[in-house]
This record gives structure tokens, C-alpha cells and sequence, in this order.
């Protein structure tokens, strides 16, 4: 099992890494709309969260030398599931591959993010 970790995703924020790579696949740890570059959530809406999530999944998975093109499954978590047309809206312009995925709604979310999305890719 490898370790990835890489500066353009946040740090983890607990006893975890941004990802593993085991067996050929890329687990990513879930990540929430925190900018690496200030450590900060700097959206309050569910798009800019979206958008920043999808950035640092990017950023986890070039790091571990795969791509959201090879993403497998998605598991995403949403504080409100009424922002699920506007959540989808964003992680289709990602996900093209239209991988597997399961999406829920939580009570809350680390740092009260409004949603956080984990990934498992081929390398």
C-alpha cells in the first residue's frame, strides 16, 4: 500500500492520508471545498463547495497518477439534499465517465462543508 499525498489538496485534517493506492486502485479520502492555499472553506453555496472539492479530487488523483476519467465510484455526501440539481450540475463537468455512485445526505460535515465526495480509480 502506497501513500499519496500531494500540496496542491488540502492536508488531511485527521489521522489519514489525501489517498492509498492498493491492488492497481486509488482510494481517495473524502474531500470537502477546503482550498489548499489558504486552508480555508471560502464558498458558502454549493456550487463554489462543488467546484473546489473537484479541484483537490484532481489534484489527489494526478498526484497518485490517475484521473477522474478513471474513477470507478464516487460516494458523495450532501448537508442538504435539496442541493443535489446543483451538486450534479458541477460533478457531471467532471465525472464525464459517469462512474458509479452512491449520494446521501448527512447531518453535518467536517468544518460545516455542505458536501464531500470520495473517489476509487484505476491508477
Amino acid at each position: 500500500m502506497n501513500k499519496i499525498h500531494t500540496n496542491n489538496a488540502p492536508e488531511a485534517i485527521g489521522p489519514y492520508s489525501q489517498a492509498v493506492e492498493c491492488g492497481g486502485l486509488i482510494y481517495t479520502s473524502g474531500q470537502i471545498a477546503i482550498n489548499p492555499e489558504s486552508g480555508q472553506i471560502e464558498s458558502n453555496d454549493i456550487k463554489g463547495q462543488t467546484t473546489q472539492v473537484m479541484k483537490n479530487l484532481t489534484a489527489v488523483l494526478e498526484a497518485a497518477g490517475s484521473s477522474v476519467d478513471k474513477a470507478i465510484k464516487t460516494v458523495c455526501f450532501l448537508a442538504d439534499m435539496n442541493d443535489f440539481a446543483s451538486f450534479n450540475e458541477i460533478y457531471g463537468e467532471y465525472f464525464t465517465s459517469k462512474p458509479a455512485r452512491s449520494c446521501v445526505a448527512v447531518k453535518q460535515l467536517p468544518k460545516n462543508a455542505l458536501v464531500e465526495v470520495e473517489v476509487i480509480a484505476e491508477k
